[in-house]
């Protein structure tokens, strides 16, 4: 499907949480947005099965059908919504400049940033088909649902000691599978987790495969990092948190951005670095990277976008 016009006021780029808020809010302002809906339509929650830590969804709600809701709610009011990917910007003249994967591009005059990031994984075909059955990226989302099991936790960073901890809440044994005995975490958050007697350590130690069922995933097979050695690891869940990241390839030099290649966006505002362009949700969140943060974020970008053109003076 392509763009039915060739300028918009507002054209915002990806579609999760933070994407289809900020859509509600423009097109309620007027705006005809349009949103291109990008690689991974409905961003990370389409990988996610429930979602209960959401307000308003009082028995739960699968991340698809969140994301058909919110896609649902924002075209009531007029938001143009492109099946397309955005592969390049034009940032250094007004209007902004769109060009788009099936060929041809769209002007803008401002522009909302909501790419969100990837989860890094391990890249093994039976995790993604146990993901969202036993295998998860987000302690602090599916934590809940692993209560009286063992979980397994990889990762060797600050995201790993957070989530074990966190999940030592609900899991009767975390253990952390990491490849070495020498870590990246902080000493603070390290020690906090090596005083956790819910926490156990398998160290010089990679995960190789995910054995499951229908219901879930009963053991992985590790591998010895020093020896080659494989043995079978019984568990019921495995947490992946060797970090994320921000899907902002297409944005390098043009907006500024962190070591990691977070957006850095001029608080409390979600103004980025070039005036008329602004961030929401996890592509400038290395911190919460939730479902109603980046709603939040979202809505926050389309008031700022709103603001911004009216004190330009541009109005249709």
């Amino acid at each position: 499907m392509h763009p039915s016009k060739t300028h918009y006021r507002v054209a915002i780029v990806g579609s999760g949480p933070a994407g289809w808020t900020a859509a509600l809010y423009a097109s309620r302002a007027e705006l005809s947005p349009v949103i291109f809906e990008g690689p991974q339509p409905g961003g990370q929650l389409t990988i996610t099965t429930e979602v209960e830590n959401y307000p308003g969804y009082k028995n739960g709600v699968q991340g698809p059908e969140m994301m058909e809701d919110f896609k649902e709610q924002a075209k009531r009011f007029g938001t143009e919504v492109v099946l397309d990917t955005v592969t390049d910007v034009d940032f250094s003249r007004r209007p902004f400049t769109l060009r788009l994967d099936a060929g041809g591009s769209v002007t803008a005059d401002a522009v909302i940033v909501a790419t969100g990031a990837t989860a890094k994984l391990l890249g093994l075909p039976s995790e993604t088909q146990f993901m969202g059955k036993g295998v998860s990226a987000c302690a602090t989302c599916d934590g809940f649902f692993f209560k009286g099991k063992e979980v397994v936790v990889v990762g060797g960073g600050d995201t790993a000691m957070e989530e074990s901890t966190f999940l030592t809440k609900f899991a009767t044994k975390v253990t952390i599978v990491h490849r070495s005995d020498q870590f990246r975490a902080s000493k603070i958050m390290l020690d906090r987790a090596r005083k956790n007697p819910k926490i156990a350590w398998k160290l010089h130690a990679s995960v190789v495969e995910v054995h499951g069922e229908a219901n879930g995933i009963v053991a992985l097979t590790l591998k010895d990092t020093k020896t080659g050695q494989t043995s079978r690891f019984e568990t019921g869940g495995l947490f992946i948190a060797i970090g994320h990241s921000p899907n902002t390839a297409i944005f390098k030099g043009k907006l500024d951005m962190n070591d990691v290649g977070y957006l850095k966006i001029k608080h409390p505002s979600t103004q980025t670095s070039v005036e008329g362009v602004f961030a929401a949700g996890d592509v400038a969140d290395p911190t919460y990277r939730q479902a109603v943060s980046a709603a939040g974020e979202g809505c926050k970008a389309a008031i700022d976008a709103e603001r911004w053109l009216a004190a330009q003076g541009i109005h249709g």
